[in-house]
């Protein structure tokens, strides 16, 4: 099964660099301009759409043109916790080596009173098993989602720990896509794509 992995548009917090998690903003003014432009690979025209509960995905999805949306709780972003509504550039400033030590444990990086983005894969694993008990078994389905989600999914299907730079450098206006195989393993396929003519 090939699983296209796609993030929301822009919120006004993704204009000021503020960490959103779980915290419900809408797409701005850019953002539904944005998903608007959106133009999905025939293969994924029918097929099975997968969104977070949080309203800037739901709104990316609707905009995209996707029909028959399928709430997937296993989507939701990244729990930062106490860090919500922050930016990575003051916390860095204010907790200094503390932040560099949490930020070098790469998939158990933690914030306080969030998720790691380990927690997520463990979702993520989750989420991968429901996929693969539907039936039919679909041949291809649509996540529209949030960045730590895709760079948890990415990060299991590279064999990444998240420690550095990415293996390939994301475009977050793109489609990237995972092959979920019978057995459960998954592997990178195309990453990229562009959904904007």
């Amino acid at each position: 099964m090939l699983i296209g992995f796609l993030r929301h548009g822009p919120t006004d917090w993704n204009a000021e660099r503020r960490l959103q998690g779980r915290t419900d903003r809408p797409l701005s003014e850019t953002g539904r301009a944005q998903a608007a432009r959106y133009r999905l690979p025939d293969a994924f025209r029918s097929a099975p759409v997968l969104v977070s509960p949080l309203d800037r995905a739901r709104q990316t999805a609707a905009l995209a043109g996707c029909a028959a949306l399928e709430e997937e709780p296993l989507l939701i972003e990244m729990d930062w916790g106490d860090w919500e509504g922050r930016r990575l550039l003051d916390l860095r400033s204010q907790f200094g080596t503390e932040m560099k030590r949490n930020e070098d444990r790469g998939l158990d990086f933690r914030p306080p009173g969030g998720e790691s983005p380990r927690d997520v894969q463990v979702r993520l694993q989750t989420f991968f098993n429901k996929l693969r008990k539907r039936q039919p078994v679909p041949e291809c389905c649509l996540a529209v989602t949030h960045k730590g989600v895709i760079r948890a999914a990415l990060a299991l299907a590279w064999g990444w720990n998240m420690m550095g730079k990415p293996p390939v450098r994301l475009d977050w206006t793109a489609l990237h896509m995972i092959r979920l195989e019978p057995d459960g393993t998954i592997r990178p396929d195309a990453l990229n794509v562009s959904l904007i003519p």
